[in-house]
């Protein structure tokens, strides 16, 4: 019974803090990173699979494992902000680099906006 109440105490103190952390604010850096990764392109405008388009992909995964080894060197909240930061804007960049250089070839892309509510 003793190693019954033992192992429940030991699996409530390693629960607490994962529930914690669970529960923690995401910095505005955080936020504005998902909205990017939520309009990254997942198929190719006018589905033409040129370079540029391998090339914007080839960005894309490039940016998010310089997104994991900023994280994993960042030692305080503000490395952490940074980071984050930083891949927004790579990621951002990456889209309309893509978008403008298929636009010089003459393939428009059209952005279609949401407004919440609507």
């Amino acid at each position: 019974m003793k190693n019954i109440i033992k192992g429940s105490m030991i699996a409530a103190a390693f629960a607490i803090p994962a529930a914690a952390m669970a529960a923690a604010p995401i910095s505005y850096e955080e936020q504005m990173a998902h909205q990017e990764e939520a309009r990254v392109l997942t198929s190719p405008i006018a589905g033409i699979h040129n370079s540029k388009w391998y090339d914007y992909r080839i960005n894309v995964t490039e940016t998010k494992k310089e997104l994991a080894s900023d994280l994993r060197r960042a030692s305080d909240l503000e490395d952490r902000r940074d980071a984050w930061g930083e891949y927004a804007s790579e990621l951002k960049d990456n889209r309309q680099d893509y978008v403008k250089a298929m636009a010089k070839k003459g393939y428009k892309y059209n952005v279609i906006v949401e407004q919440p509510g609507y």
